[in-house]
This record gives C-alpha cells, sequence and structure tokens, in this order.
C-alpha cells in the first residue's frame, strides 16, 4: 500500500514526499480512507503509530476539497490534553499542509493569550487547542464554532486522566449538532467508550494493535535497586554506557527537578520538565533535547505525554508509574517508527505492586539485571504469576454497533521471562561497576 492509494490529493502526496514517508502505517491505512468518506472514528493506536498523519491528512484534503462559506472561519477543531502535543499536531498541520490554501492555529495555556488572539481574529480553517485555553478564549468571543464541520479528540484517555472531562463536555455542548468526530485514544477503556456513546455516530472502530501491548522493538529491563542509590545508578550508566540522549521518568515534579540537580552535579548535562514548569522553559528544555545539547531530560507523565523524539534510543523509569498503562505510554517513547530502542527501571523493594500491575498488563515478566556494586540490600520479591486476561485476541478493524462497556480491551501476551536467581557474591565495592544479567535470567 502506497500514499498514492489512499486517495489523497496531488500536494498532499507532494508534503508526505518531501516528509520523507513512502508508505503509510497501519493506522494511516486504515483510518484515511474512513474519514474521507466521512465517517466518524474509534482509533485505538499508541503514539509512534502515525495516528497524528492518520487524521491531520485526511481532514487537510477534506477542508480543501469544498469551499467554506466564509473564507477561514474555523472548520476543524483538533483538541490534545497537553501543551506538547498541541504544539506538534499543529506541526503536522503545517507540514503536510504547506501547499494547500488553508490557515491553523495552536492554543494552548501556559503562555500569554494576546498573540493566540491576534492568529485566531486573522481568521483559522483549523484551531489546535487545549481544553482550558480553547474555554477561556471562547469565553471571551475570541472563537466561535458556527461551521465548524470536523471534531478530533486526541489522546482522549488522557483527557480524561487529567481531569478535563468536564470542559470536554462543555465544548461538545458548543459545538454543531451535525459535524464529523474523529476520536483516538490510547486504549478502550470503559470511560473512553462512555464517552464516544454521546459524541460518536455509527463510528468505524479502528484498532491497530493491541492497548495494552507494549513495543515489540522495545528491549525491557528491571534493574533492582535500593531507592537511596537509584541516582547514583542512573548516573552510572549514563556515563559507562555513554548515553547521549535518555529520557527519564520521575513520579512527581519534586522528584524530577532533584533528580535533574543531581545530574548536573555529576557533571551530566540534564534538564526537568513538568506542569510547573513555564511554557518557554519546557519549550528551551526540549529543543535542547532534541539538538544534543541536554543528554538527560527528567519529565513526569503528563508533561511527557505526546512528545515526538526521533529515533530516541532509551528510555528509564526512575520511577515506577502508579498507574501501569503509563508504563507503556512510557516506553512508547522509543522504539518509534521501526526504529529499536530499550526501556530500563530502576525497582525498590516497595515497588513491586506496581511492578507485578504492570507485569499484567503487558502480559509478561521483565528481565532482571543487576549493576555491580549497586545490588540492593533490600531485594525486589520475586514478581507474582501473571493473571490471563478474560478477553483477548487479535488487532482488527470493524463498524461499531452498540457494543459492551467491556468489550475489545486486548492485551498481548509477550515472549519474556524473569531471572530471579541472584549473583552469588554481591559485595558493594566502589570500583569496576558495571551492569550484568541475573544469573538464570534471560540477556538479549
Amino acid at each position: 500500500m502506497t500514499f498514492d492509494e489512499l486517495g489523497l490529493a496531488a500536494p498532499l502526496l507532494r508534503a508526505v514526499k518531501e516528509k520523507g514517508y513512502t508508505e503509510p502505517s497501519p493506522i494511516q491505512v486504515e483510518a484515511i480512507p474512513a474519514v474521507l468518506a466521512g465517517r466518524d472514528i474509534m482509533a485505538a493506536a499508541q503514539t509512534g503509530t502515525g495516528k497524528t498523519a492518520g487524521f491531520v491528512l485526511p481532514i487537510l484534503q477534506l477542508l480543501s476539497a469544498t469551499a467554506p462559506a466564509h473564507p477561514h472561519r474555523l472548520r476543524s477543531l483538533i483538541i490534545t490534553p497537553t501543551r506538547e502535543l498541541a504544539a506538534q499536531v499543529q506541526e503536522s498541520v503545517v507540514t503536510y499542509g504547506k501547499h494547500l490554501p488553508l490557515k491553523s492555529a495552536v492554543v494552548f495555556g501556559g503562555v500569554k493569550i494576546n498573540p493566540q488572539i491576534t492568529a485566531l481574529r486573522k481568521g483559522v480553517d483549523i484551531l489546535v487547542a487545549t481544553p482550558g485555553r480553547l474555554l477561556d478564549l471562547y469565553q471571551q468571543g475570541e472563537v466561535r464554532f458556527n461551521e465548524l464541520e470536523i471534531l478530533v479528540l486526541d489522546e482522549a484517555d488522557r483527557m480524561l486522566d487529567m481531569g478535563f472531562i468536564h470542559d470536554i463536555r462543555r465544548i461538545l455542548k458548543l459545538l454543531p449538532a451535525k459535524r464529523q468526530n474523529l476520536l483516538f485514544s490510547a486504549t478502550f477503556a470503559n470511560e473512553i467508550r462512555q464517552l464516544t456513546r454521546t459524541i460518536l455516530h455509527d463510528p468505524v472502530e479502528v484498532e491497530v494493535s493491541p492497548p495494552n501491548a507494549t513495543a515489540e522493538l522495545v528491549e525491557q529491563f528491571v534493574y533492582p535497586v535500593d531507592k537511596k542509590d537509584k541516582a547514583a545508578v542512573l548516573i552510572q550508566l549514563v556515563e559507562e554506557r555513554d548515553w547521549q540522549q535518555v529520557l527519564v521518568f520521575s513520579r512527581t515534579k519534586h522528584g524530577a527537578n532533584k533528580l535533574a540537580q543531581q545530574l548536573e552535579k555529576a557533571g551530566i548535562n540534564a534538564a526537568a520538565i513538568h506542569g510547573n514548569k513555564s511554557q518557554a522553559a519546557r519549550t528551551k528544555a526540549l529543543a535542547g533535547f532534541k539538538a544534543g545539547k541536554i543528554r538527560v531530560l527528567v519529565a513526569t507523565d503528563i508533561a511527557a505525554r505526546g512528545l515526538d523524539i526521533a529515533q530516541l534510543p532509551q528510555v528509564v523509569n526512575f520511577d515506577l508509574p502508579n498507574v501501569p498503562e503509563d508504563y507503556v505510554h512510557r516506553i512508547g517513547r522509543t522504539g518509534r517508527a521501526g526504529a529499536t530502542g530499550k526501556a530500563y527501571s530502576l525497582v525498590s523493594a516497595d515497588e513491586i505492586k506496581q511492578l507485578n500491575d504492570i507485569q499484567h498488563v503487558i502480559q509478561r515478566h521483565l528481565d532482571r539485571e543487576y549493576v555491580d556494586g549497586f545490588e540492593p540490600d533490600h531485594e525486589v520479591p520475586p514478581s507474582a504469576p501473571i493473571r490471563k486476561p478474560q478477553v483477548h485476541g487479535q488487532a482488527r478493524i470493524q463498524q461499531h454497533h452498540k457494543r459492551p462497556a467491556g468489550d475489545g480491551q486486548h492485551t498481548s501476551r509477550g515472549r519474556g521471562s524473569e531471572g530471579h536467581n541472584r549473583p552469588q557474591q554481591r559485595n558493594k565495592r566502589p570500583g569496576n561497576r558495571s551492569s550484568r544479567p541475573a544469573q538464570g535470567g534471560n540477556t538479549r
């Protein structure tokens, strides 16, 4: 399958070619024709699957194919949960729409509102927005939805997790009843299905991969370590393995700041991004990370969701997430677009419950390795047996006809195993600290 076969117009094919893409991803193959046909879409797709182009390309085609009643009146609204994702979606709109006479803008909080108002007053066909700032602009009379034709809710599950459901419902009441709706989510959780019943009309349901399956190209490891030694272990790994670009996840904002400071003191260029950072600081840190000026970017889950970093080689879970599905989103930052990647989790004894929950969600045990000189005084207990999912199946595309709330939540059974045997000699020593696999565990 090629992009030419998807029915895209010449200006879009030209932009896609200039971007360097030759073959559409599975989500694009399934979603683009359905959107072009005017259908509502309910799509489950993880980050890194090409879902953004899966809705941006057909939206650009639909809007350019018909003349609006009034030029540059808002015709398509794309709502995202975070500032970073909004900026990246807008970048895709600009990139793929460069040869079309359509105008777009992006609005989000954390920055001055006046430049956004100026952009809106010039007229836009496509608006990318976060919920809070969109409502602010509506209440100030700077945005109207009278001629809206297409609505996109991107990463709907994250919007629900972040407490945006009330804002979303307020926005939906402001929109024209007759419109095309596209909903993208990493999972088809019950809350998402409840939301879709009020939004989507006779939708095509697209699921390109089991919702909680972790990227097949990502090698995943657990490093048992005492909590007090986690920073030292991370520094050891970065220096010993000469990591030049690593994304590290912290559970808290304070923890992200503290870890970034510890890395800096060790001579490793690092920066933290989280919700308390200004948008300017977050943008600067991300730009420095992409440019190679910052080796370690420490992020909380909310700040990191939607980050698009090409060929990120490794991800580290400094803290395990409380919500096991967030582990899937975290490691999805690497192993993207066919590239391989590695994910390391520094796990202390008090995180065994989170580890068990993660392994149940991804349906596999994670390989254990140890770092010489940092073997834990308090060992991480052996993992509990993995509980089989009640429902499982293959990825599919089919029409959605009032299915039960729990239907369609498929999990994937991986091939990994976990070695529990410890090395016999675990004396801590200051020199020659190198990581090694546990005897009896899988090595890759």
